[in-house]
C-alpha cells in the first residue's frame, strides 16, 4: 500500500510541478516584447525596444527593469575631453537572448561636465577609456535622466542573413573595413554592426534622431578610396 501511495505521489508531482513554473500569460507577452527585433515606432518619432521607450524612459526605469546591477558612470574614450553618461548591464535578458546592454543618457554638456568634475572616483577600464564614478548626489540626479540611445551586444552570433531574417531588409549596407558592415534601418532607428571577426552590435536611437547615427557613416561611405 505504501509503495502504491509513493508511486501516485511521484506521478502527481511530475504532472503538477511543471505547471507551477509556467509563466503567466502577461509575463510571456512581456518576454516576447523585449526581444531585440521587436521595435515599436511611436507617432512622435520615438520608439520602444527592450522594454524601454527612448527619450522617455529614465535610468531609474532601466534599473527597475534590469535589476540593481545596472552600473551608472561617465565613460570617456581616448582623445575625448567630455565623456558620455552611461548605464551598463553586464548580463541583460532581452527575451530569451542575453547580452551586454549599454544605455546612454540624454544630458546637456554643461551639466555633464559638472558631474565629471565632481566624480567620486576615476579608473581606467580595459583600454585607455576612463570610467568616472558619480558622486552620490549626482548619481541620484542621473536616475531621472532620459535614455537617449541603447546599445546591445547579444551573446549569440548574428550574420547578415540572420539580421535580415529578424529585422527585414536593411535600407543601406555600409562596410567600414574587411570584416565590419553596418546594416541601417532608419525607419526603426536601428544600426546593426555585423562583424565576421567579433560579436554583433545593435544600436538603437529614436527614428527621429537617426541622423545622429547615420552622419558619421555617410562620411565613411562617401570618402574616396585610398
Amino acid at each position: 500500500m505504501k509503495l502504491i501511495v509513493a508511486i501516485l505521489s511521484l506521478v502527481i508531482a511530475a504532472v503538477v510541478l511543471p505547471m507551477l513554473f509556467i509563466p503567466a500569460p502577461e509575463a510571456l507577452v512581456e518576454h516576447q516584447q523585449r526581444l531585440p527585433w521587436n521595435i515599436t515606432v511611436l507617432p512622435d518619432g520615438n520608439s520602444q525596444v527592450l522594454g524601454l521607450t527612448l527619450n522617455r524612459s529614465t535610468l531609474a526605469d532601466a534599473k527597475a527593469l534590469y535589476g540593481p546591477d545596472v552600473d551608472i558612470a561617465i565613460v570617456t574614450a581616448p582623445g575625448e575631453k567630455l565623456g558620455t553618461l552611461e548605464a551598463y548591464v553586464a548580463s541583460a535578458h532581452a527575451g530569451f537572448i542575453t547580452g551586454k546592454l549599454i544605455l546612454t543618457a540624454g544630458v546637456d554638456a554643461e551639466r555633464l561636465a559638472g558631474m565629471q568634475q565632481r566624480a567620486a572616483k576615476r579608473e581606467y577600464m580595459e583600454s585607455t577609456t576612463v570610467k568616472s564614478t558619480l558622486a552620490p548626489a549626482d548619481l541620484a540626479a542621473a536616475l531621472a535622466l532620459p535614455i537617449q540611445a541603447i546599445s546591445f551586444v547579444p551573446s549569440v552570433k548574428l550574420d547578415a542573413e540572420a539580421v535580415t531574417a529578424r529585422f527585414g531588409a536593411a535600407e543601406r549596407h555600409i562596410a567600414v573595413n574587411d570584416h565590419q558592415t553596418h546594416l541601417l534601418y532608419p525607419a526603426k532607428g536601428l544600426d546593426v554592426i555585423v562583424d565576421t571577426k567579433g560579436k554583433p552590435l545593435l544600436q538603437y536611437v529614436a527614428p527621429r534622431d537617426f541622423a545622429r547615427l547615420q552622419a558619421p557613416l555617410d562620411a565613411i561611405d562617401t570618402a574616396p578610396a585610398q
